[in-house]
């Protein structure tokens, strides 16, 4: 079990997504150049056989803000997209209207 405590260090934020790339080492996995107002990230995402690319540039997605980097296959991920799963696939969660980027999720 994680306490209110323990979640609320979780900085849950809003961002764009300005580019995706292919990750150059592994099928599965992009790497999205994400807008968060005041700061830009990159993270590795494995939704490839979800999202073709130009379907996720300029969507706003829910992002981890304050996870430590990690190097996938090559590349540094600094954050993590949410997304659910299930036997159909992935979906990324965004927002149902247009919200500042930055903004943070309660």
């Amino acid at each position: 079990m994680v306490n209110i405590e323990e979640f609320k260090k979780l900085e849950l934020k809003i961002a764009r997504i300005k580019e995706v790339t292919d990750h150059p080492n592994a099928d599965k996995l992009y790497v999205l150049t994400l807008d968060l107002g005041d700061k830009t990230k990159q993270v590795v995402a494995g939704i490839k056989k979800s999202y073709a690319s130009q379907d996720l540039v300029n969507r706003l997605v829910v992002v981890v803000d304050n996870l430590e980097p990690v190097v996938l296959r090559g590349v540094e991920s600094q954050g993590m997209i949410l997304a659910a799963s299930d036997e159909n696939g992935i979906a990324v969660l965004s927002p149902d209207k247009e919200v500042k980027l930055g903004s943070i999720v309660k």
